[in-house]
């Protein structure tokens, strides 16, 4: 399959494995060679997306909003090859890390807000972002979603992770995706998805554009 990987992703041998990687300081102990440090998908559901092959349209040098960015594990990344990256994350614990992150990169700006509340944070973050990708572990991630669509240009990209144990556990996954794609379609052409497996179990993968 040919891959689709941003200016800044590039596949590099770690212990004789071909990984994912981008230039940056490491942050959660990955693997390093020179400036490059592996990106681990079974750490980080966009990694896994790009894993995956899905088309997330990302070129590289995009102005991000990432939603649920915890510790950083994933966003450091993210911030290794976008432009500028709003990193949303409801909890002080993970903040505080989010922040160590950011020293080393001039680029992510974390936040500490509730992503399902973008009122709290439409005064810092830009109008007409690239991207948006969303990571929350919540009940209402499409709601999530649309609510932050007022953020994202007009042919801009939703990279969406959806975690069905997060939404209902008692459900079976398949179901919990079904409605979670049924209500995003309200604001969001679906462009693809791909159930995410191998790396994160009852994870979906959603690539959308607003309506």
């Amino acid at each position: 399959m040919s891959e689709q990987l941003p200016a800044g992703v590039e596949r590099h041998a770690f212990d004789g494995t071909d990984r994912l990687a981008t230039r940056g300081e490491p942050v959660y102990g990955e693997p390093t060679d020179g400036e490059w440090r592996a990106w681990n998908p079974h750490r980080s559901k966009l990694g896994a997306m790009l894993e995956v092959g899905m088309d997330t349209g990302l070129e590289g040098g995009e102005t991000v909003l990432y939603l649920g960015a915890a510790s950083g594990t994933t966003v450091s990344h993210v911030a290794d090859f976008a432009g500028p990256t709003y990193a949303v994350e409801f909890a002080a614990r993970p903040v505080r890390d989010l922040l160590e992150t950011a020293d080393s990169r001039e680029r992510l700006f974390p936040l500490l807000k509730d992503a399902r509340k973008p009122e709290t944070y439409a005064h810092i973050v830009e109008s007409d972002v690239d991207v948006i990708v969303q990571d929350v572990a919540t009940r209402g991630q499409a709601r999530v979603a649309l609510e932050n669509r007022r953020f994202l240009a007009d042919d801009g990209r939703l990279l969406l992770a959806v975690k069905a144990r997060s939404e209902d556990v008692t459900r079976e996954p398949a179901a919990v995706f079904a409605d979670v794609r049924e209500e995003l379609s309200e604001g969001y052409e679906i462009l693809e998805t791909e159930l995410l497996e191998n790396y994160h179990a009852d994870h979906l993968g959603i690539v959308a554009r607003p309506r």
